[in-house]
């Protein structure tokens, strides 16, 4: 009996993370907005975090990210939406990169999380 008891469990576990896994790459709505125009050369989903989706949280987080010539984030400030949904979508923003350019822009970053 125990063993059937330990053998659910893994399979729970795995059917449970295999859910995780593809409502991830679905968790987030990205929309951008910006006077420059600017292109994003490569985007990072981000991750919805476990947390919320244990609490069924939904929400729109707002970010303004400062990015450099080069197409680095400089800085983020967080503009709007639930703080555990905002640290989720500024680690992903983090690792985004834009088209080079002339100048250091600002852009508007809008997540929208569904669990």
């Amino acid at each position: 009996m125990r063993l059937s008891s330990v053998f659910l469990v893994v399979l729970f576990g795995l059917a449970t993370v295999s859910q995780a896994s593809s409502a991830d790459a679905q968790a987030a709505h990205t929309s951008t907005e910006s006077d420059s125009a600017r292109k994003v050369v490569n985007k990072v989903v981000p991750v919805y975090p476990a947390m919320a989706r244990s609490m069924n949280l939904a929400g729109t987080v707002k970010l303004e990210a400062l990015v450099l010539t080069n197409g680095t984030v400089k800085s983020i400030q967080v503009r709007g939406g639930n703080p555990l949904l905002a640290q989720a979508a500024q680690n992903a923003v983090r690792e985004w990169k834009w088209a080079k350019s002339d100048h250091d822009s600002t852009e508007l970053l809008e997540f929208r999380f569904t669990p």
